[in-house]
């Protein structure tokens, strides 16, 4: 039995489709913090020296969910309004 952890782990493969210059030249898929993201990229060259380099795209399989953030979410206290001033 194998103890593999695919966490921070993933594969590209050269995309065969092409076909059109915004489209991903690889495409391939990973695991991080147990979150499966497809993997896009593409290979481009820097405009002062030439050198080649992949930029990479990373995006959720499916839609994480997350809520708003709230500044405090501790309960409010409850004010006894009884108390005579």
């Amino acid at each position: 039995m194998s103890n593999f952890d695919p966490n921070l782990s993933g594969v590209l493969f050269k995309n065969d489709k092409k076909g059109n210059e915004k489209r991903p030249d690889y495409r391939g898929s990973c695991v991080i913090d147990n979150v499966d993201f497809n993997i896009s990229a593409w290979i481009k060259a820097s405009k002062k020296t030439g050198d080649k380099f992949m930029s990479l795209r990373f995006e959720p399989k499916q839609k994480v969910e997350t809520r708003p953030r709230v500044m405090d979410e501790s309960p409010v206290p409850d004010f006894d309004d009884d108390m005579p001033f």
